[in-house]
């Protein structure tokens, strides 16, 4: 349980799903953790349950200012950066016949904009120390179609690529920048995100999550429903000392479904 002793972990959108998962078993491996969100109230209250090692800072992850602040705040807090865990997102609309200026400028600005500032930012702190990691949450849907709209899967599949651009220009700055691409995993997400769940009393957020794991472990090669614990290993394995050569990685966490036949769009014609 000591896999991140000494270590201090930044994650964005620690407030709920894939991000609460990974801020609370950081700190079981011996992490301080800066956790980061628009949620302050639920925020300070997951840093309070964490204790004294853990912290919050609010934070909007599309403007670069809030991004450059909240690594400031981990470094006066906690002296150092050691992983940033750029796992803040949403999904979008926007395809093809849809997609409209204002839907292009906020995915972008959450999906791409985030991860660029984050690396900008997580490798000023890190540079200083001599080095650190950078993990960056991409999706399957970078890989292949139907796991999103088209911006969606367009911005994440940019993620992909800027992970492993970065990880080949920070590398030799002792820098490791690596992605996570989840398959289907069962959060609030599917049914409005962590804001809608809230809205909920937890007997009906339990019966939307029982129901959406028997539905996504249908639709997946091993015969179960991927979870925030699932994320939440990898990217502690990437945060680690264990994925000390691993870099310019997009590490795929789907149970197979990435593998799995797609039916392609009938020809018009």
């Amino acid at each position: 349980m000591d896999r991140l002793t000494g270590k201090v972990a930044v994650i964005t959108g620690a407030t709920s799903g894939i991000g609460a998962a990974t801020a609370r078993l950081f700190a079981r491996e011996g992490a301080q953790v800066v956790l980061s969100g628009r949620a302050a109230d639920v925020g300070s209250a997951m840093a309070a349950e964490l204790g004294e090692r853990a912290m919050f800072q609010r934070a909007d992850v599309t403007r670069e200012d809030d991004i450059a602040a909240l690594l400031d705040a981990a470094v006066d807090r906690f002296g150092r950066v050691d992983c940033l865990f750029s796992n803040a997102g949403a999904p979008t609309a926007g395809g093809i016949d849809t997609i409209t200026e204002a839907e292009l400028d906020c995915g972008m600005k959450l999906l791409v904009g985030s991860v660029l500032f984050g690396i900008k930012h997580g490798a000023r702190v890190m540079r200083p120390r001599g080095g650190g990691s950078i993990i960056n949450n991409s999706s399957v849907a970078a890989h292949r179609r139907g796991q999103g709209s088209l911006l969606y899967s367009a911005a994440k599949a940019a993620v992909s690529h800027i992970t492993r651009l970065a990880g080949v220009e920070l590398g030799p700055q002792g820098i490791r920048v690596n992605a996570i691409s989840p398959g289907a995993i069962a959060t609030p997400i599917f049914w409005g995100g962590s804001a809608a769940a809230r809205d909920l009393d937890d007997e009906d957020n339990l019966r939307k999550q029982a129901k959406l794991e028997r539905s996504l472990a249908r639709a997946t090669p091993l015969p179960r429903s991927g979870t925030s614990d699932d994320i939440a290993h990898a990217a502690l394995f990437l945060a680690s000392d264990d994925g000390s050569f691993i870099n310019a990685h997009d590490l795929v966490v789907d149970g197979g479904r990435i593998s799995m036949f797609v039916e392609q769009p009938r020809d018009a014609g």
